[in-house]
């Protein structure tokens, strides 16, 4: 594959068939695109079967929140949890937390009891353990795999699959779940832990082999996270996501109130997710073009700004306008993060790239976590109006924080820098 740059720094627009035509017509693109598909979806089933589980074996409406708690527990620990993937290739390492992951789930097969429910909690930790690692080196692998020029494409197509596997896979699994029980979403899932861990097998990337890491692995931490805070580009973007993600979380517990002063059945959310899945596939199939016209800075201001403006709408009480809200918010949401994701994969260093990722990852969404909870409180103390309106300007300012972050993080967000290519 060929890069081309022009005088600015950033990818041009490839010429001829569209760009992510292109990403799926590569077959290393392809391949890594269907491994996110295949795994995303078989972990979008269990998120939401996992909770009816435990509810349904102890009736505890709290006890099903908890499966949510272990799953995003390690997140916190991402910088640290990252550096394994920079000691080892990638490619055998995501081939082999597949199959780990696949194995965790087939211990779910012995829970028929609330005697056996530490095994889901204890399944779901690490699953979220490995998670962690296998996220760092995946973007790492990609990466690798994937011509510079495509990247913001393939991450786009990425949240295109993603966000239509949210929509998809919970009613899967759900289903699933209601005529077969628990046992068979976790078979589910670890089949598709399987196929992905096939999926990364066929891939024919070249990889150097990991050079030693100097210091302790506290050491080895630190040089990824100095490596991001040193970088202003990335800090600007990685902390604008994180901002951005803290707003988000705030907006998703004020949904339900949302719904309530709208007049609905709370199934009526159902719908409002629908329209926002919609959004977020629109705006991850136009994603690289967007990236190459405007540079990532921009790009995911402009994404922060409609989401902020969306957001305070939904204070109106009118059903076309919360619909119209949802559509905007799935719309301007994901532009930060795969700003966030491509100027990563672009801007760092090959041997650092796992625990850089891992350490962006870990800064964008457990502020997510906080913010859900911070939702939660306001919503009981002042209603849902206010708190809309406050989160709409609070996402306004990160948009103009961003755009006034200096013209190094424009190029940052935008030129391809990698020199790693896929194996001929």
């Amino acid at each position: 594959m060929t890069r081309t740059r022009s005088r600015t720094g950033r990818a041009k627009e490839p010429r001829g068939e569209w760009a992510p035509a292109r990403v799926v017509r590569d077959r290393e693109a392809g391949l890594c695109l269907a491994a996110v598909v295949v795994s995303g979806f078989g972990t979008s089933a269990l998120w939401l079967a996992s909770g009816v589980w435990v509810r349904d074996l102890t009736g505890s409406d709290g006890l099903a929140a908890l499966c949510l708690l272990a799953l995003w527990a390690p997140a916190p620990a991402g910088p640290l949890l990252g550096t394994l993937a920079d000691r080892v290739r990638r490619r055998p390492l995501l081939i082999g937390a597949n199959l780990l992951l696949a194995a965790l789930l087939l211990t779910l097969l012995t829970v028929r009891s609330p005697a056996r429910l530490w095994v889901i909690y204890a399944v779901l930790f690490a699953y979220g353990a490995v998670g962690v690692v296998h996220d760092a080196a995946k973007s790492a692998l990609v990466a690798t795999a994937v011509d510079p020029a495509l990247l913001g494409d393939f991450n786009g197509l990425r949240t295109s699959a993603t966000e239509g596997m949210k929509l998809l896979a919970p009613l899967a699994g759900a289903g699933l779940y209601a005529a077969y029980g628990g046992p068979c979403v976790a078979l589910l899932d670890a089949g598709t832990f399987a196929v992905a861990a096939g999926l990364y097998a066929l891939l024919r990337v070249r990889e150097d082999g990991p050079a030693p890491l100097p210091g302790s692995w506290r050491e080895r931490t630190r040089a990824g996270v100095r490596s991001l805070r040193e970088h202003a580009g990335l800090r600007a973007l990685v902390t604008a996501g994180g901002a951005t993600m803290l707003c988000a979380g705030v907006n998703g517990a004020l949904i339900w109130a949302v719904v309530d002063g709208l007049g609905h059945a709370p199934a009526y959310a159902g719908l409002l997710y629908a329209v926002q899945g919609a959004g977020s596939v629109v705006t991850g199939l136009l994603s690289g073009s967007a990236l190459r016209r405007l540079g990532g800075p921009r790009f995911a201001a402009y994404g922060i700004a409609l989401t902020g403006v969306a957001v305070a709408l939904r204070a109106v009480p009118s059903d076309a306008v919360a619909l119209g809200c949802s559509a905007a918010i799935g719309a301007g949401l994901p532009c930060v993060l795969i700003a966030v994701f491509t100027a990563v994969q672009r801007e760092t260093p090959p041997e650092l790239l796992g625990r850089v990722a891992a350490t962006a990852d870990t800064l964008v969404f457990v502020p997510n976590v906080a913010g859900l909870a911070l939702g939660a409180g306001l919503v009981a103390a002042a209603g849902h109006w206010v708190p809309l309106v406050l989160v709409g300007a609070g996402l306004l300012a990160t948009a103009a924080a961003l755009r006034r972050s200096p013209t190094s993080a424009e190029r940052a967000a935008a030129k391809p820098s990698s020199d790693a290519k896929p194996a001929s």
